[in-house]
């Protein structure tokens, strides 16, 4: 997945934009997306739900856990796949999961005694980024998990939701979009949700 200079600069920009936040800030915007995401029907409607462990200055959805462990819903974590290069599978994470770092030292669930389930099994997917559009456009590390991961979505059958978690300040304009793209449902942020229009996936669909 070669990347484009609009997007690399863009990556950069947001990136560094989002290390500058002070770990008050970090918890303030935390506590609103939870805010943002509990009384939503797409979050209550769900009885399974991907998350993230917060890196790089991501907005932390520790909270949105919490909720979610309260409520009973079933969590999983990403796992880098041991085999296929750069693709996830996702595994159960409860408060008794022992994590492990990876090799980009971001922690995870280690593999013995977890349950893991297919991705096109969990209602919801709360995606980490470093960009996005109001379309439903997303701009990830560069690495593709998440697209390879869920390139099955993207003929638009799918039944799993994709959302993305970011700061408010990561939304852009319009994300150049590329053929391996796969669209939002919507982006929540510390102040808004941005339910994704059609017209993405229409054009993601055509340059496919």
């Amino acid at each position: 997945m070669t990347q484009t200079p609009d997007r690399k600069a863009l990556r950069q920009q947001m990136r560094q934009q989002r290390r500058r936040l002070s770990k008050h800030e970090q918890a303030v915007a935390a506590t609103l997306l939870a805010r943002q995401i509990q009384s939503h029907p797409l979050f209550l409607r769900s009885k399974s739900i991907a998350i993230y462990l917060a890196n790089d200055g991501e907005i932390d959805p520790a909270q949105i856990v919490k909720l979610a462990w309260k409520q009973r819903k079933h969590c999983f974590l990403p796992v880098l796949h041991p085999i296929r290069h750069n693709r996830l599978w996702f595994f159960a994470y409860t408060q008794k999961t022992r994590l492990r770092q990876n090799i980009f030292d971001i922690a995870e669930p280690a593999l013995r005694n977890t349950v893991r389930r297919p991705p096109w099994s969990i209602s919801l997917i709360f995606m980490p980024l470093v960009a996005f559009d109001k379309q439903g456009g997303r701009l990830g590390m560069g690495g593709g998990f998440y697209d390879r991961t869920f390139a099955f979505a993207k003929d638009g059958s799918r039944t799993v939701r994709l959302c993305g978690l970011a700061h408010d300040f990561q939304c852009t304009a319009a994300l150049p979009i590329e053929s391996w793209d796969i669209p939002l449902d919507g982006i929540f942020t510390e102040k808004h949700f941005y339910p994704a229009s059609n017209a993405l996936k229409k054009r993601v669909s055509e340059n496919g």
